[in-house]
């Protein structure tokens, strides 16, 4: 049996519809916190089972019978660590053989803040005797193009990257990348740093949205401090919006750059162009 933690979100349901492909679905276990949200789950002959980060009884519950276990990060940054805590405990109680764990880029030298939390996690694996593999995924395409309608629609794309490189992927390629390691054998003890095949600025993604929609986009660098404030003035709570700000100076540093094209590799495809990314959200 192949749990997945986080099965209703963005990263996890793409990731179901992978394995779907070449796992039977009465061998997948959708750990989620709300079942009532996962009825289409359900639906495809998936077990559902509920499952908090915050509680490790109801995650050792869940991972009962479970020979593998996707983990799959968190989303409330700043308290990760502890949640990933518990459902390693978890897996370690319930007899899980293999943990797959999304993790950050390069975490051991990221100069991004969200990097702590993610190596935290990573030595929280090494030392509880579990076969692991590390799924270290790069920005996600999606992240950028949230912004792209504002952009268009004001003629400016704001950052605090820079001229850093930043080799990001669709979710979807990280999926597909996550959805072999966790359903294949030999994957344990691997690190793979993941990243999309071309990197780009934000100069150049806003030259791709100018040509692509017709309109002129510019972009505009701003420091640290006030890409933040920008942010929490369109209504990011200030957490997000510190984070995302730290992220993209991090970017600026080379954070979010890698040219291995490890993830093309797993993935048996180049990942997805930046050009097509755009057209799909346009």
């Amino acid at each position: 049996m192949i749990a997945i933690t986080g099965a209703t979100g963005q990263l996890g349901q793409l990731v179901i519809d992978n394995l779907l492909k070449t796992v039977p679905a009465n061998q997948l276990v959708a750990i989620v916190r709300n079942p009532a949200k996962a009825q289409a789950l359900s639906d495809q002959g998936i077990t559902v089972r509920q499952g908090d980060y915050n509680d490790e009884a109801s995650l050792q519950a869940a991972l009962q019978g479970v020979d593998k276990l996707l983990l799959i990060s968190g989303s409330e940054v700043g308290k990760r660590a502890a949640q990933h805590a518990n459902a390693i405990r978890a897996a370690k109680s319930a007899g899980v053989k293999f943990i797959a764990y999304t993790s950050l880029l390069h975490a051991d030298k990221s100069p991004l803040g969200l990097h702590v939390e993610h190596v935290a996690t990573e030595k929280l694996l090494a030392e509880s005797d579990i076969p692991y593999a590390l799924l270290r995924n790069g920005w996600y395409t999606e992240n950028y193009l949230a912004s792209a309608p504002p952009a268009i629609e004001h003629g400016v794309f704001i950052g605090a990257a820079g001229e850093g490189k930043i080799a990001a992927a669709p979710r979807a390629d990280y999926a597909a990348a996550a959805a072999r390691v966790i359903s294949e054998d030999g994957h344990a003890g691997k690190v793979y740093e993941l990243a999309g095949d071309k990197a780009w600025t934000l100069s150049e993604l806003s030259a791709e949205l100018s040509k692509q929609s017709g309109k002129p986009v510019s972009y505009h660098n701003l420091s640290e401090a006030d890409f933040a404030a920008a942010l929490k003035g369109v209504g990011l709570p200030a957490g997000l919006a510190d984070m995302l700000a730290d992220s993209d100076v991090g970017a600026s540093k080379g954070g979010l750059f890698d040219d291995s094209h490890t993830l093309s590799k797993l993935i048996n495809r180049p990942t997805t162009p930046l050009a097509e990314s755009v057209k799909n959200i346009l």
